[in-house]
């Protein structure tokens, strides 16, 4: 299983995050700018139980395929759970807590990665 592409990998923590509803999700590139990792998987819940949920369905899914996170921190206060799977590293944020960290601004020099082609088309309303 250990031939598992970035973009299965995305898909499949994408598609997680998006089946317990996570709000507002990002993908952002960040390779270029950091040996930390190539991607960071950005999403929020709106309540510390939900944003364990995403967590925990992140990595069940991942375990799926199975790949399992090299280091999880953040389920105690489940404000900010980070999930590093080495090149793909998840931040799953209490939404307040997503304001006011705001990643996406510390890495606006980073590459943002259209989410919608990992997602099946849903109807719009």
């Amino acid at each position: 299983m250990d031939n598992i592409s970035q973009n299965e990998k995305l898909s499949t923590i994408v598609k997680a995050l998006d089946s317990k509803r996570a709000e507002d999700i990002r993908i952002i590139e960040i390779g270029d700018l950091t040996i930390v990792a190539d991607y960071f998987v950005i999403a929020n819940g709106t309540s510390s139980t939900q944003t364990k949920a995403l967590a925990e369905e992140v990595e069940f899914k991942m375990s799926q395929l199975g790949i399992e996170p090299n280091r999880t921190e953040g389920y105690q206060g489940a404000t900010w759970v980070v999930l590093d799977y080495g090149d793909i590293i998840v931040h799953v944020f209490y939404k307040e807590t997503r304001d006011h960290y705001n990643l996406e601004r510390l890495w606006s020099d980073g590459k943002d990665i259209d989410v919608k082609q990992f997602l099946p088309d849903e109807p719009q309303d």
